[in-house]
């Protein structure tokens, strides 16, 4: 609401500021105040012809239109600095009034066409072999700019132009993990479409453009958090739907320690005070906090859609109690037990990269462990036909001495007897929807009510649950919520971890891999098959 109120305020100035212009340009003031009518006129001001007014009704086009107007209308005032160029392209009322305030400013006549025609003199000249009256006509041109303020207004707005295609358009994503290796593999580049599921306007004002949080080489924020503006959502061009794969926002990104190797949020500490590899990271690491739209982006699988109830029962997910299709590449961990009795597996290596299997994926093979879809381990059957390929289960966990995961909803009871494996039931909210608040169904959605919908919550002595100062033993949902999954099943940290994606933590939909790398690194080589591939028919 915030975002639509400044640009109505902004508008409105916007019209002002013409109401008072226009009468220096010989135009009729009460023009300014009328919708539509105001850019004719400063069309006409310019000398545009006026069939350009469509261009104010193509989204994304009519900025540009509307900024390049702007830019001509100053410029028929005799107003060329660079200064003023800038204003007019980023907050033009402030401009436009304050030529329409000072009598010392003059119209001197449509710019565009001016400045059309002094090009086209100078061309004649040049053609005509009269260089040096071309020269002259150069050098006292009220449109010359130099060298400096040329690549000054280039890159910025090759910048701007960039930035804008960046945060409402279309960005180029890297997959940095194999939790969706089969589909979208380590070293993946991606273009994914912000427009799909709605474009989203930002939360985070002062920024470093093209930089999402981090600034390469200084280990730092690339944006300040305060001030912010509540994001808003424009109309989607299609909804998520079930089996997308979808870019979105950490859910638990709000409070991380960051490091080079990765990102551990506050709540990984919590939940596992005692793990030796997250210790290591974090120890003496600030905890950083960020804004919604600053937070790390994640890729996943949607498997459970808004009002689903959703259960995994020995690797199989169920919607409502019906089988859900399975991804065509879809992987779990297998244990090898007679590792050591087959000859030639570690020299294999590079025929099962061929194949899709990681490194990453192939580290613990030394101890029997790793990480196949169907196809893969048929190859690998084949391959070592004495081979004996088993499921990994909790018995082979906690042979390895393998921490379990600590699922959600990390209630003491649940998070005990589920796992990857076998997790559930689960309701997935839905907007609309009223579900009871009771001390078994409140781990579920403490963080949606808390969090996600900015509630003030107390859970009061007695087990009671007071939200916003009054007791509630029931709660209605205002979000849309969803259950992601990597595709890699045993090597994925998705919904099964961290719960619900709330709606407007969805950030995008993949488009295609416009690029490849093996293993995320160009000395492995490039893969070719991939590129120009659909991210979503993978």
């Amino acid at each position: 609401m915030e975002i639509f109120i400044f640009l109505l305020i902004s508008y409105v100035l916007f019209s002002i500021s013409c109401y008072m212009l226009f009468p220096k340009a010989d135009q009729a003031a009460w023009k300014g105040l009328v919708p539509v009518l105001n850019l004719l006129t400063l069309q006409e001001i310019v000398g545009r012809p006026s069939w350009k007014i469509i261009y104010a009704f193509v989204p994304i086009v009519n900025i540009f239109y509307y900024t390049s107007l702007c830019v001509q209308t100053v410029r028929s005032f005799r107003q060329y600095e660079l200064k003023h160029t800038i204003w007019a392209a980023f907050y033009s009322p402030v401009i436009f009034l304050r030529i329409a305030r000072d009598p010392k400013i003059t119209y001197k006549g449509p710019n565009e066409v001016e400045e059309e025609a002094y090009k086209k003199e100078i061309e004649a000249l040049i053609k005509a072999g009269k260089q040096v009256e071309a020269n002259r006509l150069i050098g006292k041109s009220p449109y010359k700019k130099n060298q400096a303020r040329e690549w000054v207004e280039a890159v910025g707005f090759a910048v701007f132009a960039a930035a804008f295609i960046r945060m409402f358009l279309i960005e180029a994503y890297t997959i940095p993990t194999s939790s969706m290796e089969g589909s979208l593999n380590v070293g993946d580049f991606l273009f994914v479409s912000k427009a799909h599921y709605g474009i989203r306007t930002p939360r985070t004002v002062l920024m470093i453009p093209l930089l999402h949080n981090r600034i390469p080489g200084i280990n730092t924020e690339s944006y300040i958090e305060s001030p912010n503006i509540p994001d808003t959502r424009l109309p989607a061009i299609s909804p998520v739907k079930r089996y997308d794969p979808v870019v979105f926002n950490y859910p638990e990104g709000d409070s991380v320690y960051v490091d080079k190797r990765r990102t551990f949020s506050i709540y990984d500490v919590r939940r596992a005070p005692n793990n030796p590899t997250i210790n290591q990271i974090t120890r003496g690491k600030k905890l950083t906090t960020r804004p919604l739209d600053k937070r790390d982006h994640y890729i996943k699988r949607c498997i459970g859609m808004p009002g689903d109830s959703l259960k995994i029962v020995d690797r199989q997910v169920y919607i409502d109690n019906e089988k859900a299709e399975n991804p065509a590449n879809i992987q779990f961990r297998y244990m090898i037990p007679n590792i050591n009795e087959i000859e030639g597996l570690q020299s294999a290596k590079e025929n099962l990269r061929k194949q899709g299997i990681s490194l990453e994926d192939m580290n613990d093979l030394q101890y029997g462990l790793i990480v196949l879809s169907d196809e893969q381990k048929a190859y690998l059957q084949e391959m070592f036909p004495k081979m004996e390929i088993k499921h990994f289960d909790r018995e082979t966990q906690n042979q390895f001495q393998i921490p379990s995961p600590n699922t959600f909803p990390h209630d003491g009871t649940n998070s005990k007897q589920w796992d990857n494996d076998n997790f559930g039931p689960i309701y997935i909210p839905q907007a609309g929807a009223t579900v009871a608040l009771t001390k078994e169904s409140w781990p579920f959605y403490e963080r949606i009510i808390d969090v996600y919908e900015e509630n003030d919550v107390i859970r009061e002595k007695d087990g009671s649950f007071r939200i916003n100062g009054e007791i509630a033993d029931s709660y209605t949902f205002k979000m849309n919520y969803y259950f992601m999954m990597g595709d890699n099943r045993h090597n994925s940290e998705d919904s099964r971890i961290w719960g619900f994606v709330p709606e407007d933590h969805i950030v995008g939909k993949p488009l295609f891999i416009f690029f490849s790398t093996r293993e995320g690194s160009m000395g492995n080589g490039i893969n070719f098959n991939r590129i120009f591939k659909s991210a979503s028919e993978m």
